[in-house]
């Protein structure tokens, strides 16, 4: 059985043998180890080279989350695995049960075609810029969208700059001379045939995507299916996905009787009707599509991102597609594989009671504020007192910063994601900027976390 050490501050002492021993009984042995350090999260790895005594007779070491510094070093100094763990005490439960239950992540069978809508109107390198926003998002395919009487001239060069880049690239066209066009410069797809203009397929090197002639008329899209499979020819079948309330329902129902029609053909699913003309968030939106695109093994779906409100449509499905198929193969539900399409709530966003607060308040022999967020409000207390508000307003005069512009601003900021995180039931960790999800765009540094010579961050007082 491994025995672990769990390193830790003198604040959070208390807490983390309050949770190992709650978790009894646990996979492992364990003990707690306080390195001299009143605030975990403050912890380094130089700082635990020096303060943890060779030999270490354990299997592995946790370190707290916000542990600085290069682990795999600590790892060879003390010969055992060190590892970092959760940011905060309360989530330990759910780190080792992520362990245990580890789901990758990296596969998917869906494929996300991400439209171009106006392309028309886009130069060539306007086109190329919006290919690659939308494949750092996640995309496989980079759909151009053609527009109803709105001259295309340059459809050729748009199709050969996209591919001279690396991209699969599909023309999305209700017109015949631009299918053809598209095709016959290279692109990988076209889209939409229907049993009226297959000849198109005969033209063109291009996998065709087939359409009924009308949504409610699956035995037009049968036989243009029919007519493809007799030919040995690679396609994939769109039944259209209707908006609410223009038959959404009926819409997923002919995406069930293909599937049970025909188990083995490649079938897509434009979403975008939905994401787009449905005001709501798009995150919980792409899930639920997503997730019925696993049950039904759609091969890949269409997206857009042109609504303000569904900026992050791309990621948010490859997240979702991600999850989706690692719960089908594991046959469990989509519950704590992934948390980026929460994006608004957190499922634990206080871990941490008023009690539990108060007493690490007791605890606090510095000037420093420490802010946290509990279901009763914002808690900002250090060794003069403890206040607890809901308006950041309130909490401002007891703060006595009125002359110490640098700290007032930073308690600003801190006070302010505290509130938001409140009135939400999101995660607050001060100095952190609040997580989002799929719904940003993450930095490959959070700024939040930086320190120089001169930064006040952590040491407001």
């Amino acid at each position: 059985m491994d025995h672990i050490v769990f390193l830790t501050g003198r604040l959070a002492e208390r807490s983390l043998h309050q949770v190992l021993e709650g978790m009894a009984p646990a996979p492992f042995t364990w003990e707690v180890r306080e390195i001299g350090l009143q605030v975990a999260a403050l912890m380094t790895a130089d700082m635990i080279r020096r303060r943890v005594a060779l030999p270490l007779l354990a299997s592995r070491m946790i370190v707290p989350g916000k542990c600085r510094g290069d682990l795999d070093a600590l790892s060879q100094h003390f010969g055992v695995a060190v590892e970092r763990g959760p940011e905060e005490v309360k989530d330990l439960p759910q780190f080792f049960g992520r362990e245990a239950r580890h789901l990758d992540l990296s596969r998917y069978e869906t494929e996300i075609f991400a439209e171009i809508v106006d392309a028309p109107r886009l130069s060539v390198d306007g086109i190329v810029e919006r290919a690659s926003a939308y494949a750092s998002q996640g995309a496989d395919v980079i759909d151009i969208g053609c527009l109803p009487e709105t001259p295309f001239a340059h459809l050729e060069d748009s199709v050969l700059a996209l591919k001279e880049r690396g991209y699969r690239v599909s023309v999305d066209s209700m017109r015949t001379d631009e299918l053809l066009r598209g095709g016959c410069a290279g692109a990988d797809y076209v889209m939409s045939l229907n049993a009226d203009t297959l000849w198109i397929a005969d033209e063109v090197a291009s996998t065709p995507i087939l359409v009924a002639r009308e949504p409610g008329d699956p035995g037009s899209l049968n036989a243009a299916i029919d007519t493809l499979l007799s030919r040995g020819r690679p396609f994939l079948a769109d039944p259209i996905l209707d908006p609410i309330p223009f038959g959404l329902a009926a819409s997923i129902a002919r995406y069930v009787a293909l599937r049970e029609r025909y188990p083995d053909i490649g079938i897509m699913m434009g979403i975008g009707n939905v994401t787009e003309l449905t005001e709501a968030d798009t995150s919980g939106i792409n899930a639920v599509l997503l997730g019925m695109a696993a049950e039904l093994r759609v091969n890949a779906v269409l997206t857009t991102s042109v609504s303000l409100h569904a900026r992050r449509a791309v990621k948010e499905a490859d997240v979702a597609r991600r999850m989706m198929f690692a719960a089908r193969e594991a046959q469990v539900l989509p519950k704590g594989i992934c948390s980026d399409l929460s994006t608004l709530h957190d499922k634990r966003p206080f871990p941490y009671d008023a009690q539990e607060i108060a007493l690490f308040a007791g605890a606090v022999r510095d000037p420093n504020f420490r802010v946290q967020v509990a279901a009763d409000g914002i808690h900002v207390y250090n060794r003069d007192g403890h206040q607890v508000e809901g308006d950041p307003f309130a909490l401002y005069p007891g703060l006595g910063l009125e002359a110490d512009g640098g700290h007032a601003f930073y308690m600003g900021v801190q006070l302010a994601r505290a509130e938001i995180a409140w009135k939400l039931g999101k995660r607050f960790d001060q100095d952190q900027a609040l997580n989002w999800g799929a719904g940003v765009e993450k930095a490959a540094q959070n700024l939040d976390e930086w320190e120089a010579p001169g930064n006040t961050r952590r040491k407001s007082k």
